[in-house]
């Protein structure tokens, strides 16, 4: 079974209400170790999402992650919106002209959105960041494709969240976090947060097939 555009659509749909619903959550995370934004921010970077891409006609996932990207990139402030940006562009450039890709195929495309998150951001994984909970997640991917698309991404859905999880008694290397040394220790990442409910969509939006 493939992943179609119109599963991609309703992954954004799906993050968008995951964002809506856990905005002071993730603002709450971020207070601990950071500017107290992301959840704002995330929340109003994806309505302006859904107000760019709700009813659109789209050719290839190209398009969509394009519009997606761009629109983030204007609406969220500190580093969230350059990183979700980059990421969404480069996932879109490795598909465009595809209407469907393959698991393997999507995990490509992802990994190669991590890697524009890298090189900006210059984090790897352990860190504590959003690259935590992302690497897993495309690696469960990549390796419970054989099982098929339900499977593999929830195997991805539940390596994101760990990878959220092990965030938590990790040293912050990089961002904001990073100025507070060992006090950064105890505190999950709310970077690796969002990226468990992005996945944790794209997994549902494939479900709902």
């Amino acid at each position: 079974m493939a992943f179609t555009l119109e599963m991609a659509l309703r992954a954004l749909e799906k993050f968008n209400e995951a964002v809506e619903e856990k905005k002071d959550y993730l603002t709450d995370l971020d207070s601990a170790i950071g500017d107290a934004d992301h959840g704002i921010n995330m929340n109003r970077g994806m309505k302006k999402v859904m107000e760019k891409t709700r009813g659109k006609e789209y050719g290839d996932f190209g398009g969509l992650f394009k519009d997606a990207a761009m629109t983030i990139m204007s609406a969220v402030g500190g580093s969230a919106g350059p990183l979700y940006g980059t990421y969404f562009m480069k996932v879109g450039q490795k598909l465009a002209g595809r209407k469907e890709a393959s698991i393997e195929e999507i995990a490509d495309a992802m990994q190669d959105g991590l890697s524009g998150i890298t090189t900006l951001g210059k984090s790897q994984v352990g860190d504590k960041t959003m690259v935590d909970a992302m690497q897993p997640a495309i690696d469960a991917l990549r390796a419970n494709a054989p099982e098929g698309d339900a499977a593999a991404w929830k195997a991805a859905a539940d390596a994101a969240e760990q990878g959220m999880k092990d965030t938590i008694p990790m040293l912050a290397k990089r961002g904001r976090s990073s100025y507070l040394g060992e006090r950064s220790i105890g505190h999950q990442d709310p970077g690796a947060t969002s990226i468990f409910y992005l996945v944790s969509a794209f997994r549902d939006a494939s479900a709902e097939n």
